[in-house]
């Protein structure tokens, strides 16, 4: 997920204003009385109507037998209730009603929890399996674990912008200052993308946005008999839950934003992309910290600089001869880019470089080197989703010369990500559908139940920023935070602090008083070594 917000010296610079373009943009996010408001209650009360009739899973999934499917029915275009629907896919185990603490308490019942895990293009179709994790066994006592696959997300009425043997190119060069020349084939190839996904999607390419997403889940909380949604989001979910907020605060019964992202309009997406960048610096030096503290087991130096250093010789072994002949620089820095979200990476991918300047390539092959060709398929997937998300949901920079200009000075201090992160987004540069205007999410005294974010202070990838600028706009809402921590997604981890925050609020509707913290887990520990 991008986001966040820029606070850093650094950072002020990047506030350039947005260049203007001849990019429709649609009309503000319509209101009670509008045509897409109207729409949505009668999506909403035919779904209730009909609920949802679960039974297999598709067998593309490859879900377990104990999770059951179902399909509901929401309007492509909401301001058209009666035209084309489309399917969404959702996936529910049942509470068990089992208390692990005591065999003989049976629990009872609190209804569906619904989860969203991001992206946007996660699917969440996945989630009811968490019930199986020890830290998840009391919500699973109360809660229906209900997951789904959002619009555009397979099999939700699946999007696709390019054929999936095309989306892997690699091996490929990462640099951290590009020349002219690189930027220019870059542009160009986002421009060709933008152009293949208004091409292969038509008209419908428009409705795939976070208000249609919104909309979305308030069909899907009537299909499932919810007189109020219960909610949790991580992630793209939270920015997703915080508009679900903003346009059904009387549907809300409780609400958990996991790895908050920043919901400022002023911030959607552009700036927000920026804000990430930035922090993924941060997050790759900890990375690097890490590695030199265990220099005994890894060989990589024994200071970040030597560190880094070792990573850059690994790069250019790799653009001169890539290993496995799949995996160049940009395949070892999209490797090492996990570290930033997940710090349960940094063993790994310390062996995997580790091994490779030692000469033995195949563990970061295995780690980066070319998917399979179902994996190709989901993943070309969920980057359409993801693009066609993000184009829509506000006004970008049209004009190269203002990325160019932003991430060439954002780079002499962020190299890392920067780069990377903008190719990923520069299709928004060229998008053909219409952009959406970003809700001003703010909810007064009273208007919404008690919400509970979660947040790590060093989350690279949603910034911490981010949380603290939801916290001011949701009125009575309470932040807990892990303090010195990094990892992207919180709840129900390894950290019982936050897990009893977590379980004291969804299972009693118990906050903290305040805004309060927890200390971090401790930092991994090295296996056994490469």
């Amino acid at each position: 997920m991008r986001a966040a917000a820029l606070y850093s010296a650094a950072g002020s610079l990047l506030l350039t204003a947005l260049a203007t373009g001849p990019v429709r943009a649609a009309p503000p996010p319509a209101g009670p009385g509008s045509a897409e408001a109207r729409g949505t209650a009668v999506a909403a009360g035919r779904a209730a109507a009909a609920g949802i009739e679960f039974g297999r899973c598709p067998k593309a999934e490859e879900l377990p037998g104990g999770i059951r499917c179902g399909t509901v029915r929401v309007p492509l275009d909401y301001a058209r209730p009666d035209g084309r629907q489309i399917e969404l896919t959702v996936s529910r185990v049942p509470a068990t009603h089992k208390d692990p603490d005591n065999s003989k308490h049976k629990v009872p019942g609190q209804g569906a929890l619904l989860y969203n895990p991001g992206g946007p293009g996660a699917s969440g179709l996945y989630f009811p399996l968490v019930g199986m994790v020890p830290e998840w066994k009391r919500i699973a006592a109360a809660y229906d674990l209900v997951g789904y696959a959002p619009r555009g997300v397979a099999p939700s009425a699946p999007l696709s912008c390019q054929d999936p043997g095309d989306f892997f190119k690699g091996p490929r060069p990462a640099p951290t200052h590009p020349s002219d020349a690189y930027k220019a084939e870059r542009a160009a190839e986002a421009e060709t993308y933008a152009h293949d996904c208004a091409a292969r999607a038509g008209d419908a390419l428009r409705h795939y946005h976070s208000l249609n997403n919104a909309r979305d889940l308030e069909v899907v909380r009537a299909a499932l008999g919810e007189r109020r949604l219960t909610f949790m989001g991580a992630s793209y979910g939270t920015y997703l839950g915080a508009l679900y907020a903003e346009l059904f605060p009387s549907h809300v019964r409780r609400m958990v934003f996991d790895a908050v992202v920043n919901p400022d309009p002023e911030q959607v997406w552009y700036r927000n992309n920026l804000a990430q960048s930035e922090a993924f610096e941060d997050r790759w030096d900890d990375f690097k910290e890490w590695v030199a503290e265990h220099d005994a087991e890894y060989g990589l130096g024994d200071r970040p600089r030597k560190v880094q250093d070792a990573y850059e010789e690994a790069s250019a072994r790799l653009a001169a001869r890539p290993a496995g002949g799949t995996v160049g620089p940009a395949q070892l820095q999209g490797a090492m880019l996990k570290a930033g979200y997940y710090d349960d990476y940094w063993p790994h991918r310390a062996e995997a470089l580790s091994a490779y300047l030692k000469g033995d390539p195949q563990p970061l092959v295995d780690q980066a080197g070319t998917r399979t060709e179902e994996g190709a398929v989901a993943a070309e997937n969920s980057n359409a989703v993801y693009t066609a998300v993000e184009c829509n949901d506000a006004p970008w920079p049209t004009d190269f010369e203002v990325w160019d200009r932003d991430n060439t000075r954002l780079a002499r201090r962020a190299p890392f990500e920067t780069w990377d992160n903008v190719w990923t987004n520069l299709p928004c540069a060229y998008w053909r559908a219409p952009r959406q205007q970003p809700l001003d999410v703010r909810t007064a005294p009273g208007e919404l139940p008690p919400t509970l974010l979660l947040a790590a202070e060093r989350d690279a990838a949603a910034p911490y920023e981010g949380a603290l600028e939801l916290r001011r706009r949701l009125s009575g809402s309470v932040l807990v935070t892990d303090r010195d921590a990094g990892t992207h997604g919180i709840a129900a981890g390894p950290n019982a602090c936050v897990n009893d925050h977590l379980e004291a609020y969804l299972l009693r509707g118990r906050l903290p008083a305040r805004d309060t913290s927890c200390a971090p887990r401790p930092e991994p520990k090295p296996r056994n070594g490469p």
